[in-house]
């Protein structure tokens, strides 16, 4: 596909970087050409100079005859402007806007064909306090991903010392389920390299499992490659910007909330906002003082969401000394994830990471309903949607076992309407099934797609 990708930030950066790999022709405009050099130095991506709503610039960018324009600059309105002239001026069939002030997504009627626009807008902002809230839910989850509306869930979690299947082949796995109770293994991390899970796989403590099961499973089979943790009741967050004081609106209905920020007038602004359960700190979150004083060491999770990477690093390590029971922290540059996660950082959090996922959706081709980046974009989980019969589609009417999967490509379950069916051998998939495939190995992606493109003769 031909992509002009307006901002060269870090979530503009990261996309160029995951559809470049694939072999797409990638442009990127941005007004900073030092930002844009570096890219390219790095990338084999097109750059242009220049402010990203101006018509010239979207023209030297290749406006012309682009399939996808997606605007991720630092500016509402310079995206939905761009996006608006691509429409007006070029046609391009697809238009994708990074909107972050709920003042515009409030308003529905502002976009479509009587307003703005824009196909997609996507809130970062709204997907990392998502993505936030679901790892509060299961509590020892170092990822937690949904599909098919919710009735899928993939688990990353750590394999402990003293765990039920510690030591043990894969195979045994479902024997220690209940009857009930179905899981698959679709992907294992040992000392950061990948391993496709067979049936004698043996699991090793610290081993990094991801698992897919129905929603209502995912406890139960957590258990049993760890200790069960006790639920979360007490957060603090360090940081009332965007993510911060959005996470504070949606977890304060069922946990006990601390907001820490060191700006006094956004204090005031967020002690307004919220409902009177969070409550509201000024200060520093590196102050060994204050984080005493809000009983750091009863706190369950301490969030360091401020937008500055030192500070969140240094407020999670103190508070991690100090007694917080599981610290997670935002790190703005994706580069530093693997550095900090694991040195009194329980969960490293990378916003353009999470962000990817939500833009890759609408780059695959076939019929793509979700896909979720994983391991810092080193692997893909995809919800595909089968289309055909057997002599149009090359999965429908095979079973699993049948189906020419790509090396490192594994199917971890199947939605069928309102029934999930976790991946065998003998399973057949049939016509609008929800497929979810993990793929370890980004570069075949393009494999994967095609396995989902149906034949002329479909239509």
């Amino acid at each position: 596909m031909k992509i002009i990708i307006l901002g060269a930030g870090q979530v503009g950066a990261t996309l160029a970087e995951h559809l470049a790999i694939e072999g797409n022709d990638i442009t990127v405009v941005d007004t900073d050409s030092e930002l844009l050099k570096e890219l390219q130095n790095r990338l084999d991506i097109r750059t242009v100079t220049g402010k990203a709503s101006y018509p010239d610039v979207l023209h030297q960018a290749g406006g012309d005859d682009a399939d996808m324009l997606v605007a991720v600059t630092n500016s509402d309105e310079v995206n939905m402007v761009a996006c608006q002239v691509a429409h007006s001026l070029f046609k391009t069939p697809t238009k994708i806007s990074r909107i972050r002030a709920q003042e515009y997504i409030q308003h529905k009627k502002l976009f479509g064909n009587q307003g703005v626009h824009v196909d997609v807008f996507i809130s970062p902002e709204q997907v990392v306090t998502d993505y936030i809230n679901r790892l509060l839910q299961y509590p020892g989850a170092l990822q937690v991903l949904d599909f098919a509306d919710n009735k899928v869930m993939l688990v990353g979690s750590k394999a402990y010392h003293g765990g039920p299947l510690v030591g043990q082949e894969l195979k045994f796995l479902r024997e220690h389920l209940k009857s009930n109770v179905d899981t698959r293994v679709a992907a294992i991390y040992r000392r950061g390299e990948a391993i496709l899970p067979q049936a004698d796989t043996t699991i090793e403590a610290d081993d990094e499992v991801f698992f897919i099961a129905a929603k209502k499973d995912i406890r139960t089979v957590m258990a049993e490659l760890r200790r069960t943790e006790a639920p979360y009741k007490r957060v603090i967050i360090a940081g009332g910007g965007n993510i911060g004081a959005r996470l504070a609106m949606t977890l304060e209905p069922h946990y006990s909330v601390k907001l820490i920020d060191h700006n006094r007038s956004r204090c005031q602004r967020l002690s307004e906002k919220v409902k009177g359960k969070t409550i509201i700190i000024n200060g520093s979150a590196t102050d060994k003082d204050l984080l005493l004083e809000t009983n750091i060491e009863n706190t369950d999770v301490f969030l360091a969401l401020t937008n500055d990477d030192e500070v969140n690093v240094m407020s999670s390590m103190l508070a991690k000394q100090l007694g917080a029971r599981k610290v997670m922290t935002l790190i703005n540059k994706a580069q530093y994830v693997d550095l900090v996660q694991g040195e009194g950082i329980d969960i490293a959090i990378s916003p353009s990471q999470t962000t990817l996922g939500s833009l890759l959706r609408h780059v695959r081709r076939g019929d793509v309903a979700n896909v979720h980046s994983l391991r810092r974009g080193a692997a893909e989980a995809i919800e595909a949607i089968a289309h055909g019969d057997k002599n149009t589609s090359k999965v429908v009417g095979r079973r699993i076992d049948q189906v020419n999967l790509p090396e490192g490509t594994t199917i971890g379950a199947v939605v069928r309407q309102e029934r999930v069916i976790i991946a065998h051998g003998d399973v057949v998939i049939e016509s609008d099934d929800h497929v979810i495939l993990f793929v370890l190995d980004k570069k075949r992606i393009p494999e994967v797609e095609r396995l989902f493109q149906v034949e002329l003769g479909f239509f």
